[in-house]
């Protein structure tokens, strides 16, 4: 069991996710795109699309919205040329920040990023100059209100799936796996009918680090709103434990 909630990243998100539905449709939409050309429309043939379908039903995105993206991916092949670029930096008091994008134009959305650090007294690193403080996990969230199991029977659901752990949270349940068995143990899962609120592939920080400033809670809330109100940023990552 895991003392520290890990579920606070996850809320902050999905927190701003709720406020803005458009934004998370932007950024599976560009995911669906990528998913479709790197491995075809049929998503039993393409086990990326259908981790990215999931994704998508977990934010309650309408079944025929996500079949018009894979048909206009499949469609739009050689216009599809989003790039995947992860920038690092720290936030006030050190903070570790990763921002993952996909972007059709890495200059207007390296602009974007820097400025959104910068407003909040943070900076922009080096490939590597906060990564290495983060473990790159699968990682599913269950609301214990949606799921019907009890604890054990959930964790041993999840680690006879292949997930490397399990903890309880006070309103969720949270598996970790390894990234390259996150796709298998999802689907495991879902067969086994568990609702997920929340599953991907993550970055989860080692330690966390507390803001008791209000003035850098402020500035880390900055740069976290204008990275989010930004469509080419897919996923932030940091180590603040709000």
């Amino acid at each position: 069991m895991s003392g520290h909630s890990k579920f606070a990243n996850i809320k902050h998100k999905k927190e701003k996710n709720d406020a803005a539905k458009g934004k998370i449709f932007t950024v599976i939409g560009r995911e669906i795109a990528v998913a479709v050309k790197e491995g075809g429309a049929d998503p039993a043939n393409n086990s990326k699309l259908r981790d990215v379908i999931a994704k998508a039903k977990a934010n309650n995105m309408p079944n025929d919205t996500i079949d018009r993206g894979i048909k206009k991916a499949a469609g739009d092949l050689g216009s599809v040329n989003y790039e995947n670029l992860v920038y690092e930096g720290y936030g006030p008091n050190g903070i570790a920040i990763i921002v993952e994008t996909l972007t059709d134009n890495k200059n207007r959305t390296a602009a974007n990023v820097r400025s959104a650090f910068t407003k909040g007294g943070g900076n922009v690193g080096a490939q590597g100059s906060v990564s290495f403080m983060f473990d790159k996990k699968g990682q599913i969230i269950i609301d214990k209100e949606e799921c019907e199991m009890d604890a054990d029977e959930l964790m041993m659901a999840a680690l006879d799936a292949g997930a490397e752990d399990f903890s309880e949270e006070e309103d969720s349940f949270e598996v970790v796996t390894d990234p390259d068995a996150f796709s298998e143990v999802r689907e495991a899962l879902e067969k086994a009918g568990i609702p997920m609120m929340q599953a991907e592939v993550t970055m989860i920080p080692q330690n966390y680090v507390e803001l008791t400033d209000d003035d850098a809670i402020k500035k880390m809330n900055r740069i976290l709103d204008l990275l989010d109100e930004d469509d080419d940023v897919q996923a932030v990552f940091h180590n603040w434990s709000e």
